[in-house]
């Protein structure tokens, strides 16, 4: 099967500037692909590239085994982009709008049954100046999916969202895949990322620093989970520092803290704490993050970084 996206040794500069360099990988056809990484990290010029969008220096790129600057036409018929800045005509109304650029495609679907799947079925006659932020970017959305695409390209779709909205952009999301399309996504936003995506690109100074799926790149830290439970009494803690995997515990007032690693901590300390007969309740886990592999690979929090 010919990968949806394929990137080979791909550079791009702006004076000075390195914002893509050498980038390689391939996106597989019906996967959520993330894109992910600190502003400025070069993610947009990166999918603006792959969109044909913007012109690379050097490195091959393949969507769908064409050149998206040599057969622009072909590879736009077959995708739907959402760019990351975007506006539309002041006095257009949601209807006008989606009637407009299905107008640019030969075959276009019929963007009537769309306003529903995004919740906007009331706002079809609504200037899209008068939507809230989240009914824009469903709109967006719609105006990506107008073509029937077999790749979709999002680019930091939720970001200003409010946390119901983001939710139910990725159920969106969701469906776009379900439905047998392929998703290409860039996010700062590592929940966004672990919630969403197959496999995860994480990209540094305009390089790839890991490529995996979610669970495969938190692993390969090795970093700490924390336990914390509310117990009655004072269990002897030396019984759970035994416990294989446990690195350290405590206890302050009735709430014990273990860290350790080990897929089978929390199990093992539940373990210990019942053959001691020690009432528990109010268990929570912390789990390592993908900001946590960030911050392992890179030394520095997903929060810095200038927008570019």
């Amino acid at each position: 099967m010919t990968a949806a996206v394929r990137c080979t040794d791909v550079t791009k500069s702006y004076r000075d500037l390195r914002a893509v360099d050498g980038i390689s990988f391939e996106v597989r056809q019906g996967e959520i692909f993330g894109i992910v990484g600190p502003n400025g990290a070069g993610k947009t010029t990166l999918l603006e590239c792959i969109e044909g969008l913007r012109t690379r220096d050097t490195g091959v790129i393949e969507v769908f085994g064409m050149d998206p600057e040599r057969q622009t036409r072909e590879v736009r018929e077959r995708t739907g982009v959402q760019l990351q800045s975007a506006a539309l005509p002041t006095h257009i109304t949601v209807a006008e709008t989606l009637d407009l650029f299905a107008s640019f495609y030969a075959a276009p679907a019929d963007w009537r049954p769309l306003l529903p799947r995004l919740g906007l079925e009331d706002k079809r006659n609504t200037y899209v100046d008068k939507l809230s932020g989240g009914q824009r970017q469903r709109v967006f959305i719609a105006l990506a999916l107008i073509n029937n695409p077999e790749l979709v390209f999002l680019d930091e779709l939720t970001t200003g969202l409010d946390p119901q909205s983001r939710l139910a952009i990725w159920d969106v999301i969701r469906e776009i895949r379900d439905g047998g399309a392929t998703v290409v996504l860039t996010t700062h936003f590592m929940e966004e990322a672990e919630r969403l995506c197959d496999r995860v690109a994480i990209i540094d100074h305009g390089r790839v620093v890991a490529l995996d799926t979610v669970p495969a790149l938190i692993g390969s830290i090795a970093a700490e989970s924390r336990i914390t439970i509310t117990v009655a009494g004072t269990p002897p803690l030396d019984r759970l520092r035994a416990v294989a995997g446990v690195v350290h515990a405590e206890q302050t007032g009735d709430q014990i803290t273990v860290r350790g690693t080990g897929a089978r901590l929390a199990q093992d300390v539940i373990g210990a704490l019942a053959e001691l007969d020690v009432p528990m309740r109010d268990l929570r886990t912390e789990q390592a993050t993908l900001e946590d592999v960030f911050l392992a690979l890179t030394g520095r929090e997903m929060r810095e970084g200038t927008s570019a």
